[in-house]
């Protein structure tokens, strides 16, 4: 079976309509490629990359895999690593290309039914896991973004609504194509039990934020995960955002906004204030005293600035204690591993070994207010687990201080999996709802994305990501593998293997 090239003329459409930035240096070069009996006419080339992405654009169109591609140019064969300008390729070209694409098994007429037999869609969902990513040089930052934000089903809910509504007045254009890159990458990783290359989306990336189309030597260079993830959600946040009633909230915000409330103070001068902000994740700092996640969050809720005292006259250190006030269904947490060494004048990456949990509670971290109104969801969490152990339901139904001795909080049955919108527990009080779950403040570890190596601007970025049936994929670009659960907290440093770099927690919700 041969993929139609209508994709590949997209994919080349929309840069001829979002040309990448000059900063890019990138060259475009249009030849014609000869397989079999079929002339695929205007596949362009993008000279900057390495002839390995170009391999992937015609396994888009002809199935055969890279490794089975044999292309004829000056000298030989085409190799992955090879120099375009050293190849004399001319504009208008004609390329040969052998190979075999992939096949697919028939069934017999009368017999079992094998996962190779059925249509691609349908042998992606009997796969239980979604397609792997073609890395397009130093990409694997971005395709381990990609697959942990794919794994959240809301986000896809509201990027498939998004392509009905079109873009507002007050989104720019490449936000615009980006938003709708995302769309379709998610929709083709959805259906697709092939690698797919994510051409598209990585151009429109970079016409977005041109500091990913940066070039080293002629190669395109290692970028931040973490930035590319900040980056992504935050051109979402700016799309999917709601339209008509203040009551609704933004997408992005219900999914993954974190409110904060602060206290600034200078003891110096006893000056005191409060601030309120919303971000996107919690930051895990590392320092010789954080061995564990929690730690190292509540770490990362104190800091010190300094700023202007009006009662001093002149600058003053403040210190900046924080509290959770509002809880996102995913809680996006980053380890902060990477700093600026100024010796060396370069990033360092901190190796310390950091654990983390499947289960993660952050009652304590969050505000008196948001507690009382965790109390009673968490009370009847704990009730819902009692009555599993063979225990009576408690009678005050107050959550007290939520220590450890308490009976370990599980799923309410049915109620993490669903894919309505997030709870109205963190609501005003009094305020109108019509939710039918709240928050409880405790989480599920559902995506790691980890980085391997010792320098920040090299190694390698990996997702792991929990399927719906429960079960890990490890996503390395173009290869998904099974692991076990057990095997996922592992992933906590100390080392040269991969460690954790950014956490992401799904809300367990009850029914109220």
């Amino acid at each position: 079976m041969t993929c139609s090239p209508s994709r590949a003329a997209l994919d080349w459409a929309l840069v001829a309509h979002f040309p990448v930035s000059d900063n890019c240096n990138v060259y475009l070069l249009t030849v014609n490629v000869k397989w079999q009996r079929e002339l695929f006419k205007d596949v362009e080339i993008d000279t900057t990359q390495s002839p390995y992405v170009f391999k992937c654009q015609l396994y888009d169109l002809t199935g055969v895999p890279p490794v089975r591609q044999k292309i004829m140019v000056k000298g030989g064969l085409l190799k992955d690593d090879a120099d375009w300008s050293t190849l004399g390729v001319k504009e208008g070209q004609k390329l040969m290309m052998m190979g075999t694409a992939d096949e697919i098994i028939k069934a017999p007429e009368k017999g079992p039914v094998f996962v190779e037999d059925l249509p691609e869609e349908e042998q992606a969902v009997a796969m239980g896991h979604s397609a792997g990513l073609f890395n397009l040089g130093n990409t694997c930052y971005m395709n381990s973004t990609v697959q942990c934000l794919h794994s959240v089903p809301e986000l896809k809910s509201a990027l498939v609504k998004y392509s009905h509504s079109g873009r507002s007045n007050d989104v720019d254009q490449s936000s615009h194509m980006l938003t709708i890159a995302t769309r379709d990458l998610f929709n083709e990783l959805d259906k697709s039990v092939k690698p797919v290359a994510p051409m598209q989306f990585w151009m429109v990336l970079r016409k977005k934020y041109p500091q990913f189309g940066q070039l080293h030597n002629g190669v395109f260079m290692q970028q931040d995960a973490e930035e590319c993830w900040t980056q992504l959600l935050y051109t979402l946040s700016q799309s999917l955002k709601s339209t008509g009633s203040s009551e609704i909230p933004d997408t992005m915000k219900a999914l993954f906004g974190i409110e904060l409330v602060s206290r600034v103070h200078c003891q110096e001068s006893g000056e005191e204030s409060s601030e309120t902000e919303s971000v996107y994740s919690l930051k895990c700092h590392i320092s010789q005293e954080v061995n564990h996640l929690h730690e190292g969050l509540k770490h990362g809720l104190k800091s010190e600035l300094e700023k202007a005292s009006p009662s001093l006259g002149r600058s003053a250190i403040y210190l900046k204690e924080s509290r959770i006030n509002g809880l996102p269904r995913y809680l996006t947490v980053q380890f902060v591993r990477f700093f600026w060494k100024r010796e060396s004048n370069q990033k360092a990456k901190i190796l310390r070994k950091v654990d983390y949990p499947l289960e993660l509670d952050v009652y304590d971290l969050c505000s008196d207010d948001l507690r009382k109104r965790l109390e009673t969801p968490r009370q009847v969490l704990r009730d819902e687990e009692g009555k599993k152990l063979g225990l009576k339901a408690s009678k005050d139904g107050v959550d007290g201080a939520g220590s450890k001795d308490d009976v370990k909080m599980s799923n309410v049955e049915g109620s993490s999996n669903g894919s309505g919108e997030p709870s109205n527990a963190t609501s005003q009080e009094g305020g109108p709802s019509d939710r039918e779950t709240h928050m409880t403040g405790v989480y599920d570890l559902v995506a790691v994305l980890t980085h391997k190596g010792r320098s920040a601007d090299s190694g390698h970025y990996v997702a792991w990501v929990k399927q719906e049936s429960g079960k890990w994929i490890e996503y390395d670009d173009d290869n998904p593998i099974a692991q076990r659960e057990e095997d996922i907290t592992k992933l906590s440093g100390g080392g040269d293997w991969h460690m954790a770099y950014i956490c992401m927690y799904k809300a367990r919700v009850v029914p109220m």
